[in-house]
């Protein structure tokens, strides 16, 4: 066996059969624009955003096996390293290029971030350098439910949701291949912008940095209370703390305030999220002493 030198993504060690299963795809695997856009479809619809590890005091693992273990073999979800991780396998497996990029989430901010947010740049194999790449985005937890073309001004409304990729703006010390891209997201009160990213390459020994601080550091808005989507064609389901949203393409918004008791039966009916053990009680003691 040759060395593993950390620069693929470990696509010939992933069960693919069991990860088919979990994302319900029975369809055809060949390595094309239309398989990716299902692919990218049932892994953003069956498999939840989320970041209860850190909340029961567990490290989020970056391994594959660990990845797969939580995501695939467990009725569980994970936060955007994770599911890249998962998907970058997957695709490498059926041939595909992937190549990742790491982002900073804005949500509309003028206020520089840091890269906390995984990206897949993806192409079919053997196509002209000429075409487009496809941006993949499937741990974002809010979509979009198939990839983008990575193409300056590229709008796409899926099942109602919309979503645009632009090139990013240009400021005095800032070149155009900086500035990089932005992802915009449609909400009920018009275009956000989402995301901003350069086209610079990251691997895994970066996700696993990245990990390290979003999952750890005080500042990370992970660390401090449960944050948990689920993504579907006809609603988006975000539990923030105790407060539990649903938005519709349309824009309509509801919102209900959970007691900390609740959280475990919600996750379970709404998020596809089943906590075992001593997980359940635990994660309602984190978020009742923080209450």
């Amino acid at each position: 066996m040759s060395e593993d030198l950390g620069y693929g993504w470990q696509g010939d060690l992933l069960d693919l059969p069991a990860y088919l299963k979990r994302v319900a795809h029975d369809g055809d695997l060949a390595p094309t624009v239309e398989t990716l856009r299902a692919l990218h479809r049932a892994h953003v619809t069956s498999i939840p955003f989320e970041n209860l590890e850190i909340m029961l005091g567990r490290p989020v693992e970056m391994s594959l096996d660990a990845v797969q273990a939580k995501l695939v073999g467990s009725p569980r979800g994970g936060y955007c390293f994770e599911h890249n991780r998962l998907f970058a396998a997957v695709l490498e497996r059926l041939g595909f290029e992937v190549i990742a990029l790491a982002a900073r989430v804005t949500l509309g901010s003028p206020k520089l971030r840091p890269s906390t947010h995984a990206l897949l740049h993806v192409r079919p194999p053997g196509g002209s350098r000429d075409e487009p790449a496809w941006l993949c985005d499937v741990g974002f937890g809010a979509g979009p439910l198939e990839p983008l073309r990575l193409v300056d001004g590229e709008e796409a409304v899926q099942d109602g949701w919309g979503f645009r990729l632009q090139r990013g703006r240009t400021v005095e010390t800032w070149t155009p291949s900086t500035a990089g891209w932005e992802m915009h997201q449609r909400g009920p009160d018009g275009w956000v912008q989402r995301h901003t990213f350069p086209l610079n390459e990251t691997f895994r020994i970066d996700f696993e940095v990245f990990n390290y601080y979003v999952s750890t550091n005080a500042r990370s808005p992970f660390t401090a209370r449960p944050f948990v989507q689920r993504f579907s064609p006809d609603v988006l389901h975000v539990l923030d703390g105790t407060t539990h949203t649903l938005t519709r393409p349309d824009g309509t918004v509801e919102t209900r305030t959970l007691t900390p008791a609740d959280l475990p039966a919600t996750l379970a009916a709404d998020f596809g999220i089943v906590l075992e053990g001593e997980d359940a009680p635990g994660l309602v003691s984190f978020v009742r002493d923080r209450s």
